[in-house]
């Protein structure tokens, strides 16, 4: 198999338990949104030029805590098979490591092997829900000579990535002596909101589906039989623009409107059709992942703190993927993003509700969950969190990893540097990532960079 990350070697010096210091013995209730993704972790990696200082980041992190107390809680099954946490400030878990290398220049081109792995390993989703398992859990590594690599993993059913980066940016704001941003953690406001649709669009739109029991086994345990692995890549900020350009101007004339990244996800979905090269009359699925509370019309408090996230798929032939104008298939990921009314997130709400009611949650899926090996790819948008604001009392980071996924992912980020480039990760099965890594493939991705001075093309 081929290696795409480089390995970092560390070892563990102190394992810390972090408490706020204080529990108000709440028990909250987890939304339908919170149960569609299970008990499993989500890790993040940041890396650090300077050298990141273990006790004060234990000391601003329980301070964190008190505006997060489900971050130092613990997970419990309801009686109708949901699941709450309790705040009973139990703790997060906290280990100083040490590296015996120097820190590498990571970047696009040069990945790390994610040292939050162990984590992961030490604890499946099946040992979390009634134990004393932490729900975050942070890895500080001092480099040899200097820089740190600080790994945070946060059970993904109390929060989506918008919350967990809210989190991380508080965490931040506390360390360096600043008032954090209230969050709202009342999961009561969101299920509130549930109404079935009238209309048969929003219903036809809906991004999940209840199957039966053994259906949805059968699908949980196809993605341990797919091997993937992610290939990073970076768009320059003139590339991107270009991009825009390209599909305004087949847009000309029409009165349409599409994004710069609505032309960035058309230019990589068109590539990879390609890759795929499936037949002409097979159909390509397109998953979009939406952040829902946009879509509410500001009911929701803006510090809302969980998981609210929807999703919405355009599809179209594998031929006229790759032989569309790049426009009209920006045009095409506009439009399925607008699918996502404020009627089809309320009707999914309440979708979600009547199944936790029923007992039934785990049974509910992704719409096109049989497809997304075969027929679809699936993009994240991160590009505009503030991943490269984290500052811990060491500037911020040069580098940000990417877990790798289950499921074909196109994983949008910003640059560094925040000057409109993306940096554009791609998990894919392994055979498509080895060839798109060739310089061939390498040159169809980046065929729109233009040759400026100053112009970055991988």
């Amino acid at each position: 198999m081929t290696t795409f990350r480089t390995p970092v070697k560390s070892r563990t010096e102190q394992t810390f338990r972090v408490r706020a210091g204080e529990a108000s013995g709440d028990r909250v209730r987890l939304s339908g949104y919170d149960l569609l993704t299970g008990p499993v972790y989500t890790p993040l990696t940041f890396f650090y030029r300077r050298t990141l200082d273990g006790a004060a980041l234990r000391a601003s992190l329980a301070r964190t805590l008190r505006h997060y107390p489900m971050l130092a809680g613990r997970l419990k099954r309801d009686a109708d098979g949901g699941l709450s946490v309790l705040c009973d400030d139990a703790g997060a878990r906290f280990v100083e490591a040490s590296s015996p290398d120097p820190m590498p220049d990571y970047g696009p081109d040069r990945r790390a092997e994610p040292v939050v792995g162990n984590f992961l390993r030490e604890v499946g989703p099946f040992r979390v829900v009634d134990r004393d398992t932490p729900l975050l859990k942070v890895r500080l590594t001092r480099m040899r000579g200097g820089g740190s690599i600080l790994g945070v993993v946060i059970n993904h059913s109390l929060a989506d990535g918008s919350s967990s980066l809210a989190f991380l940016e508080s965490w931040s704001r506390v360390h360096r002596g600043l008032a954090p941003a209230a969050p709202c953690h009342d999961r009561g406001l969101l299920d509130a909101l549930g109404e079935p649709a009238r209309s048969a669009e929003a219903i036809r739109d809906r991004a999940f589906v209840a199957v039966p029991r053994r259906t949805h086994l059968h699908a949980t345990a196809r993605l341990g039989f797919k091997r993937l692995a992610t290939v990073a890549t970076r768009f320059a900020a003139a590339e991107v623009a270009a991009l825009k350009e390209v599909a305004t101007a087949d847009l000309a004339g029409t009165g349409r409107w599409v994004s710069t990244n609505d032309a960035l996800t058309a230019h990589l979905w068109q590539v990879l059709g390609r890759l795929r090269a499936r037949p002409d009359a097979a159909t390509e699925w397109l998953g979009l992942v939406v952040g829902a509370q946009s879509q509410l019309g500001g009911a929701l408090p803006e510090g809302y703190w969980g998981n609210c996230v929807t999703n919405s798929w355009t599809g179209t032939t594998a031929a006229e993927l790759r032989s569309r104008p790049l426009g009209e298939t920006a045009r095409a990921i506009r439009a399925g993003l607008e699918a996502n009314t404020e009627e089809k997130v309320r009707d999914e709400i309440a979708f979600l509700n009547a199944h936790r009611r029923l007992g039934v949650s785990r049974r509910v899926m992704s719409t096109r969950a049989f497809d997304v090996f075969d027929t679809a790819v699936t993009v994240n948008n991160w590009s505009r969190f503030p991943l490269y604001r984290i500052d811990l009392g060491a500037g911020t980071p040069f580098w940000y990893e990417f877990p790798d996924l289950p499921i074909p992912t196109v994983h949008i980020a910003p640059t560094p540097d925040g000057d409109g480039g993306r940096d554009v990760y791609l998990c894919l099965p392994l055979p498509h990532a080895e060839e798109i890594r060739t310089r061939p493939w390498q040159e169809r991705l980046h065929c729109h960079a233009p040759s400026l001075p100053g112009a970055r093309a991988s």
